[in-house]
């Protein structure tokens, strides 16, 4: 059961908001339990209607750059981003705090996106994948500068395994992937610096703020 206490509140409800835009989705079109890019019928709620796209945003609807975060194609994709969003929350969450974790999630996030209209502006994209590559550089930029060697922890191979796929399977976002792992690193560093750095406090927020910032003033100025 969730209370005020769990550690991991804002992991929880992320992983619950992207489940219920899928079932949402899904029950417009169960086509879209498998597959990408399948429009809904009139006055149904599909995957058109919050997936990212250039033509999107040249016609104002910028708020996809948040929303195509939560769309998924079919139950794979979004059972491996959930997966991932699962392990990360678990380590970031109670490290940085519920409202620095979603400031890193949502700058993490902006950053794919503004990733993916850099390098396919025309293609359609949806997916966590550009918050959760964040998340993980972010995780791995904290462990380095703590003198933890990342491919002692496991994380160092999952995040070159999941690069790797990123240029090797066809379909895949390459933007928004390289977006988030930039957006979270330069995030990160900030944000889990260690305490014998200090870093004022203020940092760790207005990091993951100015992340998000540059990432949409630079996707406007690309787009517009």
């Amino acid at each position: 059961m969730l209370n005020a206490r769990q550690p991991t509140l804002v992991t929880y409800a992320l992983i619950a908001i992207n489940i219920a835009v899928f079932v949402a989705i899904s029950a417009s079109d169960p086509d879209t339990l498998m597959s990408g890019g399948v429009a809904a019928s009139p006055g149904e709620f599909g995957q058109d209607d919050i997936g990212l796209a250039r033509f999107f945003l040249e016609n104002g609807e910028w708020y996809r750059m948040i929303t195509s975060g939560f769309l998924h194609f079919g139950f794979i994709h979004l059972a491996f981003n959930m997966f991932l969003l699962f392990q990360l929350g678990q380590l970031l969450e109670p490290a940085v705090g519920r409202v620095r974790f979603l400031l890193l999630y949502v700058a993490a996030l902006m950053a794919g996106s503004a990733g993916a209209m850099l390098l396919q502006p025309n293609a359609f994209h949806g997916g966590a994948s550009g918050a959760v590559f964040g998340l993980m550089a972010a995780a791995a930029i904290g462990m380095h500068r703590r003198g933890i060697n990342i491919f002692t922890t496991g994380l160092g191979t999952t995040l070159l395994l999941n690069l790797v796929l990123t240029f090797s399977i066809s379909g895949i976002s390459i933007g928004g992937h390289l977006g988030g792992v930039i957006g979270g690193a330069i995030a990160g560093w900030f944000m889990l610096a260690p305490n014998w750095r200090d870093t004022p406090e203020w940092v760790s927020y207005a990091a993951p703020v100015a992340v998000a910032v540059a990432s949409f003033a630079l996707t406007y100025v690309v787009i517009v």
